[in-house]
Order: C-alpha cells, then sequence, then structure tokens
C-alpha cells in the first residue's frame, strides 16, 4: 500500500481574529487530517472553528500572561518555536513571525505573510506611541532576533508569498526567491447574517462605511476616524489591539467602535454599508475582497497588497497617503462614481478557496515528489 504523505500546519500563535487566522482555517479545510501547531492557542480570542481541530501548543501556552499578550513575548516565542519538533512529511507553515522555526523531520513550505514587522519595520509595527522601553528592548533584541529569523528562513525547502510586496521583500531580507499566491476571502455571502445590536442602537444610524483592521500604528485606522470625525458621513470601526484607547478618545459621534464580533455579524455589516475603507500599509489586504463578495466597492490607500487584487474605477477608489483630507476625497468620489454590484463580485471569484486548495496542493505534491534532497534555498540571506 502506498504511504500517505503526512502533513502538518504551523502557525505563529492562534490567540486573534484577523485575516491570518482566516488563511489557516482555510488551510485546514484543505488538510482536514493535519494537526496545527503553534506557540500560543487562546480559543475565547480567535475563531471558534479551531476547537474542533487538533491543536498542539508550545510549552509557553501554560503562561496565561502570554497567551492573552502575545507582543510581551516576542523575545521568547521564536526561541520557544525553535524548541517544538514536528513529526511530518510536510510542514505547511503560515508565518508573519517565528512558524518558520520550526524544527521537522521533513519539508517545510512556509507561506508567508510578511517578514516579521517587529524586525524589520520596526517604526511601522511599533508607531510613535509606543513606550520607550518597548523601542529600547525591540532595538536590542533586533540583531540576535536577526540572526536567528535568517537561519529559520533557510530552514525552509519552499517560500510562498501572499503579495507581489511580500515578495520582494522575502527576496530583499532572506535573499530567497518566492511565488505569489494570493489569500481567499472567507466572507461567504449566502450564509445567515446576525445584526449587530450596537449600529441599531447607535445615534449616528443609517447608511455607513466600514473599517475594519487590527488596531495597530501600521493600520492608520486613526486618519480614517479623523476623516469622518467632523461628519456628516458614518463610519463602523471593527477591531481590537494597542491602540484602542487612543482611537476611541478621537472617535465623536459619527463614528461607532465595536469588536470580538461573530461572522454572522461581519456579514450584516458588509451587506450594509456604503463601501469598505482602509488607510493601512496592507501586505495584502482581505476586506476589501470580503467586502467585494458583497458587491461592495472600496477606499484604499494605493499601496502594497490592494495593488494586486483591487482594480480601480471597478472595485475601488484609490487615495495617495494615509491623509484624512485625502481620504474624505476618495470618499466623495466613491459617492459620486457608479458602481456595479455583480463586476465588482465576479472580479473577487477567481480568488476563491478552492482555487487557494488547489494551488497548496499543488505546491506540496510538487515538493514531496522532489525526492529527499531537493535542491536547497541560497544559504546566504540578503540584508536590509
Amino acid at each position: 500500500m502506498r504511504h500517505r504523505p503526512r502533513v502538518a500546519l504551523a502557525h505563529d500563535y492562534l490567540t486573534q481574529r484577523g485575516g491570518a487566522e482566516k488563511v489557516v482555517l482555510a488551510m485546514a479545510r484543505a488538510f482536514p487530517d493535519a494537526p496545527i501547531y503553534t506557540t500560543l492557542y487562546e480559543p475565547a480570542t480567535t475563531f471558534p472553528e479551531f476547537a474542533g481541530m487538533d491543536i498542539r501548543t508550545s510549552p509557553l501556552n501554560t503562561v496565561a500572561a502570554v497567551r492573552h499578550h502575545h507582543r510581551a513575548g516576542l523575545p521568547v516565542l521564536p526561541f520557544a518555536a525553535s524548541a517544538m519538533k514536528i513529526d511530518a512529511d510536510l510542514v505547511l507553515v503560515s508565518s508573519s513571525g517565528w512558524a518558520h522555526g520550526y524544527r521537522t523531520t521533513g519539508r517545510k513550505l512556509v507561506y508567508c505573510y510578511t517578514p516579521a514587522r517587529w524586525l524589520y519595520q520596526r517604526r511601522v509595527y511599533l508607531g510613535d506611541t509606543a513606550r520607550v522601553g518597548t523601542r529600547v528592548a525591540a532595538a536590542v533584541l533586533s540583531r540576535p532576533l536577526r540572526a536567528w529569523d535568517r537561519r529559520a528562513a533557510r530552514s525552509a525547502d519552499r517560500y510562498l508569498a501572499i503579495s507581489s510586496v511580500v515578495r520582494e521583500r522575502i527576496r530583499a531580507v532572506y535573499g530567497i526567491d518566492a511565488a505569489v499566491l494570493p489569500a481567499p476571502p472567507s466572507a461567504v455571502t449566502s450564509l445567515p447574517v446576525q445584526p449587530v445590536d450596537e449600529l441599531r442602537a447607535w445615534a449616528g444610524g443609517g447608511d455607513f462605511y466600514l473599517c475594519i483592521a487590527r488596531l495597530l500604528a501600521y493600520k492608520n485606522v486613526d486618519t480614517v476616524i479623523s476623516a469622518f470625525a467632523g461628519g456628516p458621513r458614518n463610519l463602523v470601526v471593527v477591531g481590537a489591539g494597542p491602540q484602542e484607547p487612543v482611537l476611541r478618545r478621537l472617535a465623536t459621534e459619527h463614528i461607532l467602535m465595536v469588536k470580538n464580533l461573530t461572522d454572522a455579524q461581519m456579514r450584516w455589516l458588509y451587506r450594509r454599508c456604503r463601501a469598505v475603507v482602509s488607510a493601512a500599509y496592507e501586505d495584502y489586504g482581505l476586506t476589501p475582497l470580503e467586502g467585494a463578495g458583497f458587491g461592495k466597492p472600496s477606499v484604499l490607500l494605493r499601496w502594497g497588497g490592494f495593488l494586486d487584487t483591487m482594480v480601480e474605477g471597478v472595485t475601488c477608489v484609490y487615495f495617495e497617503t494615509p491623509d484624512p483630507t485625502q481620504i474624505a476625497a476618495a470618499v466623495d468620489r466613491c459617492e459620486m462614481a457608479t458602481w456595479d454590484p455583480d463586476a465588482i463580485a465576479g472580479h473577487v471569484e477567481k480568488l476563491d478557496e478552492a482555487h487557494f486548495a488547489r494551488a497548496l496542493h499543488g505546491a506540496v505534491d510538487q515538493l514531496l515528489a522532489a525526492g529527499p534532497d531537493p535542491t536547497p534555498l541560497p544559504r546566504e540571506a540578503g540584508r536590509t
């Protein structure tokens, strides 16, 4: 009987409800027998679908403080990953941090969202409001952690990048050539919806624009809020993160901030919104694609992953810099434009989960068929 290859999945941490975690769920559906290895897992704060899966964590997961605030564990999480060994013929790694450092008995295929921002884009990741101690610690630890990170990258057999901008960053940081495989939107338009009670009771009411993001500095949610703060348009912000207290102080009566919503509630928001707005420096950007699935246009920063998947005048309007005045002007252009919901939805159909699963299976089969000693990745990583 032919041996059935053993495939395992690996991810940095499962403690949030973000785009990367949605991609892991898509990977798990593509490889339903594969266990998922991760340093941290907190069922209460990530997607409930993970509860029915085989999740295997590092010993660090027993430390509740790190599990609830993973950024506090950044200096040790890479080494927690290195201490884990995965017994599988192939490990499909989902990473923007340290999961590419897991040791494995077989091949390693890395699906990369970006080389770690906290190592190579510290200012973008931390923002200008980060505590002095945090900035100092990041600077001091940067050199040894970069060395670890590049060794981890060279342990992989192949890299896939989520977008063109990430492909170029992988080449610059690691000296590795990666193929681009876009991630699939996860919002299924045919599933039931659930109203968001805060919105129904909101004094703003009426039509609204939708901004969905982790509340981190590089997402530039503050500039979106500032663009809407004076009215008359309404904005709903969905997300949680370190910048939440600052952003809540910026919010006016025209802005509603909510978090920890179910998928059904997110579908309700997508159906009701006028458009999706993002000023983030996104390496990919799932939310405009999910909004497009519902026939909704987007107002977007002309940068990064948005340029791979969104078409100006068909699915979106762009603005050039994350500036409140530019965002407001782009919203004006969005309102003056005539949009075809069917054309918007049709544009994203080619990025569906079935296509993503087929591409992953093809990459896995190709790597497993290469034999026990495939051509290694370059031994000398690039420098930034």
